[in-house]
C-alpha cells in the first residue's frame, strides 16, 4: 500500500494556513494598490507569486492550498461582479480558469523537480554509506547480509534475498532482510550480479508500499555493480587467509 503524498499531518496543516496566508497579504496589497491601476494581467501574475512561493518552500499540497485561495481572491475583489463569487462574463471565467490551471501546472512541475532532486540526494547518501559498509567486509557471507540490509532498509521493502554461488555454479550463500520474512510470491524485481568469471548471484527484492525502480535502471545496476566489486575483492581476502592459514599449519606441523 502506497503512502499518499496528501496526508493532512499537523505540520501540513500549519504550512497550508501559512500558504493561504502569504496569498492574503498579497492579495492585500494589491487592493490597496487598486485595479484601474493594475489590470487583471498584472494581478493574476503578482498572485502567481505567492503560489510559486509556497509550493517551492513546503511542497505540493500548501503550493494547491495557496493557488485555490489565490482562485478565490481574485475571483471575490477583481473579476467583476466584484466581492462575489459570481463570474459574470465570459472573458471573466476564461481568466479565472487560465489562472487556476496554470497555478496548478506550476505547482505539479516545482514538486517534480523537488522529487526528483530529494530522490538524487537520498540515492547519492545511500550509494556513499553502502560503499563504506562494503568497504570494509572481509567475507562474501558479510557482502550478503550488508546488501541485503541496505536495499531493504532503501525501499522498505518486505523483503529483500541476497544470493551468491561462490563458485559460479549453485548458489551457496544466501542473506535476507528482513530475517524472519517469508517471500509472498515471485520477487518483484530480480537484479543479477555478474563479474569477471559470470554470474556471482542475484538480488531479489519483495515490494511493500514504496514503489520500485525497474530492474535496467541505474540505481539497480550500481547496487549490482558495487556487490560484484565487493564479492571480488573478499573472494581474495578469502584466498589469502586460507592461504596464510595453510601456511601456518604447516609451519606448526614442522
Amino acid at each position: 500500500m502506497k503512502r499518499s503524498r496528501w496526508s493532512l499531518t499537523p505540520q501540513v496543516i500549519e504550512q497550508c494556513a501559512q500558504a493561504v496566508l502569504a496569498v492574503a497579504a498579497t492579495t492585500a496589497v494589491l487592493f490597496l494598490v487598486g485595479r484601474p491601476i493594475l489590470g487583471e494581467a498584472v494581478i493574476a501574475l503578482v498572485l502567481m507569486v505567492p503560489v510559486v512561493w509556497s509550493a517551492s518552500r513546503w511542497g505540493q499540497v500548501p503550493g494547491v492550498c495557496a493557488a485555490l485561495a489565490g482562485a478565490l481572491a481574485f475571483d471575490f475583489l477583481f473579476i467583476p461582479p466584484y466581492y462575489t463569487l459570481t463570474v459574470g462574463s465570459l472573458e471573466g471565467w476564461l481568466v479565472l480558469v487560465i489562472f487556476l490551471a496554470v497555478a496548478i501546472g506550476v505547482v505539479g512541475r516545482i514538486q517534480s523537480g523537488l522529487t526528483r532532486a530529494r530522490t538524487a540526494e537520498r540515492e547519492a547518501i545511500f550509494m556513499y554509506e553502502l560503499s563504506a559498509d562494503l568497504a570494509g567486509l572481509r567475507t562474501q557471507s558479510a557482502v550478503a547480509h550488508t546488501l541485503a540490509h541496505h536495499l531493504q532498509r532503501m525501499y522498505q521493502a518486505s523483503l529483500v534475498r541476497v544470493v551468491l554461488a561462490p563458485d559460479g555454479t549453485a548458489p551457496g550463500i544466501a542473506a535476507a532482510e528482513p530475517r524472519d520474512a517469508e517471500p509472498s510470491g515471485p520477487p518483484d524485481r530480480v537484479v543479477p550480479i555478474w563479474n569477471a568469471w559470470g554470474m556471482a548471484g542475484e538480488i531479489e527484492i519483495w515490494r511493500d508500499y514504496a514503489d520500485l525502480p525497474p530492474e535496467e535502471s541505474r540505481l539497480l545496476q550500481n547496487f549490482s555493480l558495487q556487490a560484484a566489486q565487493a564479492l571480488e575483492r573478499t573472494r581474495l581476502t578469502e584466498a589469502e587467509d586460507r592461504t596464510k592459514g595453510k601456511t601456518a599449519h604447516v609451519a606448526q606441523a614442522n
